[in-house]
């Protein structure tokens, strides 16, 4: 018979009738089947692997948030608890409570910056050198600044009619924080009074701060920054050129305090008051910054030391969210004003009608309007950044 058409095959173990299996049985061979079931069943396991070390770095990052936030909160406090003690208590009594959070209800901040009595020549100073009233409105993320000419001529509680600096001089803050209400007839929550001396330190605590100088200035001279008299009698003054500037914090304080411009003689203590403006917004757009968050266990009392204020740690860490999210092509920049006049041979300005709808404008209760063209006293507002 051919060997094609044997029924049968001869293989190794003897003969077997049908046809020949493809593959070996028994314990020492597996199937294509299981072969594919045994590569898969690694796969979950590799995937179980993986999973956990994202849980892992999920924890990782929530730890290292925990302690960011804990260390920044101590380290805030720490400054802030100071600060408050710094506060009169005259002053506290007469403050407003706010029907909610920081972050959610509107809220006015009575901001008083003093000419500080540190410098020569200036050690019993104490007017207030900038005021100002900051007020958030979260609900429409809009903030407002009011900037009070420290010339204007006011009714001063149980003293009699002066400029308004004057108070803070007689008084202290107590009696300027109660001759703002009486003239503005609005409530303040809180207050910051800013020593000028040391407010540099805050500005240089957060890196500097980027300031636009929207024209040419020559200062008069003061705070000469040079070591000898004959020096400073050669020096021109302070200079800044127009456009973008980054300042330090002895710059900064330099360029809110010029009252003098040389190379404008238009310019007024407004214009002053505006840079002042300027200055305050950049230092918080400095400290609200992501940069200033990633550092804040470390420089978190370096920012409360030129304040005396009666706003807690969680309370300004609040007022930092409410500015973060403000937009600023929303800001209203006010001022009030009037007339000027000399009387008993002081520079004062005589407060008119306009300055109410000002302060509406300020507190949202009218649409703003723009101070009228021609007149550098008048009051009102400006929209935007």
């Amino acid at each position: 018979m051919p060997s094609e058409d044997k029924p049968y095959r001869v293989y190794r173990g003897g003969r077997a009738k049908g046809r020949v299996p493809l593959t070996r049985q028994g314990s020492g061979s597996r199937s294509q089947a299981e072969r594919d079931a045994g590569r898969g069943a690694g796969a979950p396991k590799r995937r179980r692997r993986r999973g956990r070390w994202i849980v892992l770095g999920l924890l990782l990052v929530l730890l290292l948030l925990v302690a960011w936030g804990a260390g920044s909160y101590r380290s805030v406090n720490a400054g802030v608890s100071e600060a408050n003690d710094r506060v009169p208590a005259g002053v506290r009594r007469q403050l407003s409570k706010t029907d909610g959070l920081l972050v959610s209800a509107p809220t006015t901040i009575l901001v008083l910056g003093t000419d500080g009595a540190n410098r020569s020549g200036r050690e019993a100073a104490n007017r207030a050198d900038s005021i100002m009233l900051l007020r958030t409105d979260p609900g429409k993320r809009r903030l407002a600044y009011l900037s009070i000419p420290r010339d204007l001529q006011v009714e001063i509680p149980e003293v009699g009619v002066a400029r308004i600096n004057a108070a803070n001089q007689i008084g202290g803050p107590a009696l300027a924080l109660r001759t703002v209400e009486d003239l503005t007839g609005i409530d303040v929550n809180h207050v910051a009074f800013v020593d000028f001396d040391r407010f540099e330190e805050l500005i240089d605590a957060v890196g500097g701060i980027d300031v636009n100088v929207p024209g040419r200035i020559r200062s008069n001279k003061f705070d000469c920054p040079l070591k000898t008299q004959a020096r400073c009698n050669a020096w021109a003054g302070w200079r800044f050129a127009k456009g973008d500037q980054h300042m330090d914090g002895r710059r900064a304080l330099v360029y809110s305090r010029v009252r003098k411009n040389l190379l404008n003689p238009r310019e007024t203590d407004f214009d002053r008051a505006r840079r002042q403006q300027h200055v305050v917004q950049a230092a918080l757009d400095g400290v609200t910054s992501v940069g200033t968050a990633l550092k804040l266990p470390f420089v978190g009392d370096d920012l409360v030391t030129p304040l005396a204020t009666d706003l807690g740690a969680w309370e300004l860490m609040q007022l930092g969210w409410a500015y973060f999210r403000a937009d600023t092509s929303k800001a209203l920049h006010c001022r009030l004003g009037g007339d000027p006049a000399t009387i008993g041979g002081e520079s004062v300005i005589l407060g008119t009608e306009d300055n109410l709808a000002t302060v509406a404008m300020f507190t949202g209760r009218s649409a703003p309007l723009a101070p009228p063209r021609g007149l550098p006293y008048a009051p009102g507002c400006l929209v935007g950044a």
